[in-house]
């Protein structure tokens, strides 16, 4: 049986040199990878009391919406600035090169529901970290922060001390 790390597609030198790229889509290409992916994050959950999930555009959505499919929770999108109907709330957080803005729906959380926060990938930490703080400011609880994948050299776990930070790959690198 393959393990899930046989599915990640790394390319070297991208997007600079020294740089290895762990390429989520390979996993999605394949069923086999999506389905061991899916069951990976939600094996994480299996002792998480939640109400509801949430997931960070675009790749949050993709593995946090069949988790809360299937554990009957809501789903509540953490989408770029500018991209959702209603009253919003927004975080701005740093990038490598400037900053960025996300938003959630003002009524996307209740005070005291319990919340994960799921996404493909921790670098850096800052889109979850915004997050989070958004989820925070509702009144919600962040009971457990789930990614795919964690580049550990990039230290994002720093960022988010004092949660319940798992992955379910870690690469030690960049």
């Amino acid at each position: 049986m393959k393990k899930l790390e046989d599915y990640v597609r790394s390319i070297p030198d991208f997007p600079e040199p020294g740089i290895i790229f762990r390429d989520v889509t390979s996993i999605l290409q394949d069923a086999d990878g999506l389905q061991l992916a899916i069951d990976s994050i939600q094996e994480l959950l299996k002792d998480t009391e939640v109400d509801l999930i949430a997931g960070t555009e675009s790749r949050g959505f993709i593995f946090g919406m069949p988790v809360a499919y299937n554990l009957h929770k809501p789903f509540v999108p953490v989408r770029k600035k500018g991209k959702l109907p209603c009253e919003t709330i927004s975080q701005e957080y740093d990038l490598e090169y400037g900053s960025a803005e996300i938003e959630m729906h003002k009524d996307a959380i209740k005070p005291g529901q319990k919340v994960v926060v799921i996404d493909d990938l921790i670098a850096t930490g800052g889109t979850v970290e915004a997050a989070v703080k958004m989820i925070e400011r509702l009144g919600g609880k962040v009971v457990k922060i789930i990614f795919l994948m964690e580049l550990a050299g990039l230290n994002g776990r720093e960022r988010l001390k004092g949660y319940d930070v798992e992955s379910v790959i870690r690469y030690e690198g960049k």
